[in-house]
């Protein structure tokens, strides 16, 4: 399944649900099992995301979730928000 340009996609916001598969603090990420991002072109995958250490303090692996992000340039994300469900 083709995902977008990563350029076309920078700086847009999108928000999911999803299920945290592994958290990584030195590198300072959270990995996000979601469904389709239709905002930003996403179909449902796996992949980490750039998150701050509040983030990475509020949530546990197996964790439920609903988040918001930012896109950046090479396609990937940064966390804007992060709650349980």
């Amino acid at each position: 399944m083709p995902m977008m340009d990563s350029a076309a996609a920078a700086g847009k916001a999108g928000s999911g649900e999803g299920s945290i598969t592994a958290i990584d603090e030195a590198e300072g990420k959270i990995t996000i099992d979601h469904g389709p991002i239709a905002a930003v072109g996403w179909p449902a995958m796996t992949m980490a995301f750039s998150a701050d250490k509040e983030s990475m303090e509020k949530v546990a692996v197996g964790d439920r979730v609903t988040f918001a992000f930012r896109t950046g340039e090479g396609g990937g994300g940064e966390l804007t928000a992060i709650a349980r469900k």
